[in-house]
């Protein structure tokens, strides 16, 4: 994303859909968007990508689940949507919780990490999470990264909405670490990080599915993934949870098939409310 020396003049790209409907709070008008400046695409390579935007101090967890169904993503106290001017590859998805059945690979990274305690609580920052952090991006970038503390604790224990952390720990020792937006109606994945010397693990997948399983257990009905990018093969390991749902360009939440070749009209399903967890 980029958001440096942004405007605050409207896309005509995204359409008609220039307002967000919510269930509790009404109609919201999105005449307060800016927009970003173009880049270079993180998912596609050689395409430009640009995303309109807005920054909030707090923001109502409810509210935020009604923004993702419409296309916004945050990423520390900024919230996004692609607006791309000749692409509409980012697609959120959606996994529905009480349907979720691990499949014969996800149940094999369930086994795997029989001996992992997972602690679920309000975030926390510590310093043994900053090293892991740092492991974690030089593993996947190759490069030393010029994160501080400082800037973990910004964007990732720093949060508008309501934000829980998992940890996963084996002997005491914390391998992993996934943070997520909490709502009655959906929990969103935000980032999970883990100790690359635990790579054989598969940590990032068994995070996810402990992550449904906390929404079925709290009665969520829905759990958030993120953007899709079926080009990106990075992204490929989402569409692994099944059933899910993805938004089409129209921003209608439709039915991903089984093998990921297509998708089938699907309606919207709501959940009661639960209080966010404690401790």
């Amino acid at each position: 994303m980029s958001f440096a020396n942004s405007n605050s003049s409207l896309s005509a790209t995204d359409g008609p859909r220039r307002s967000v409907v919510s269930p509790h709070y009404g109609t919201i008008a999105l005449d307060f968007l800016m927009v970003g400046d173009p880049h270079d695409c993180p998912y596609l390579p050689g395409r430009v990508a640009l995303e309109e935007f807005f920054l909030a101090e707090q923001f109502p967890a409810e509210l935020y689940h009604d923004f993702m169904d419409h296309g916004f993503r945050r990423s520390g106290r900024v919230f996004y949507r692609p607006i791309c001017q000749k692409c509409r590859e980012c697609r959120p998805i959606r996994v529905l919780s009480d349907s979720f059945m691990p499949n014969k690979s996800q149940r094999r990274v369930l086994r795997k990490n029989e001996d992992v305690e997972i602690r679920v609580h309000a975030p926390r920052f510590a310093k043994e999470k900053f090293r892991i952090y740092s492991d974690y991006l030089l593993m996947k970038h190759e490069t030393i990264p010029d994160e501080s503390p400082v800037h973990l604790r910004d964007s990732l224990y720093s949060s508008p909405v309501t934000t829980i952390e998992f940890e996963y720990r084996v002997r005491g020792h914390l391998v992993g670490v996934g943070i997520a937006d909490l709502c009655s109606r959906s929990l969103s994945s935000v980032y999970m990080f883990y100790d690359p010397d635990c790579s054989e693990r598969s940590l990032g997948t068994f995070s996810a599915i402990q992550e449904i399983f906390f929404c079925r257990e709290h009665s969520v009905s829905h759990y958030y993934l993120g953007f899709f990018v079926r080009q990106c093969t990075s992204m490929n390991y989402k569409e692994r949870f099944r059933p899910h749902e993805i938004m089409d360009r129209s921003r209608n939440w439709v039915l991903g098939q089984s093998g990921g070749t297509g998708m089938s009209k699907s309606s919207v399903s709501l959940s009661a409310g639960i209080p966010p967890p404690q401790g």
